[in-house]
């Protein structure tokens, strides 16, 4: 597969201002600045080598997770582009 590019749905883009919002208020600034700077280079990641990340059927059929620090991002490839669907903490429980 060649280099995908890749697409944060709404979903994930909440969970990211949810995730900066709370590492602020908990760690600082920089800490979440930080943290979510992690979570692009997880993106980065994913975009490059998808297929090495495991396979979730079990959980969300047709999905992959990729585990950055406390949080899985979870996406599935659709034609070539990688779609990263949610950001789920570690005691968090949503569908996708």
């Amino acid at each position: 597969m060649p280099k995908s590019k890749y697409h944060l749905s709404h979903q994930a883009l909440d969970d990211l201002k949810r995730i900066y919002s709370y590492g602020k208020n908990k760690f600082g600034e920089l800490q979440a600045e930080k943290y979510v700077s992690n979570l692009f280079l997880c993106f980065d990641r994913i975009r490059i080598s998808p297929f090495s990340f495991e396979s979730v059927d079990h959980i969300f059929p047709g999905y992959r997770r990729c585990v950055c620090g406390v949080d899985s991002i979870y996406f599935r490839i659709d034609n070539n582009q990688i779609q990263i669907t949610t950001i789920i903490g570690r005691q968090e429980i949503k569908s996708i």
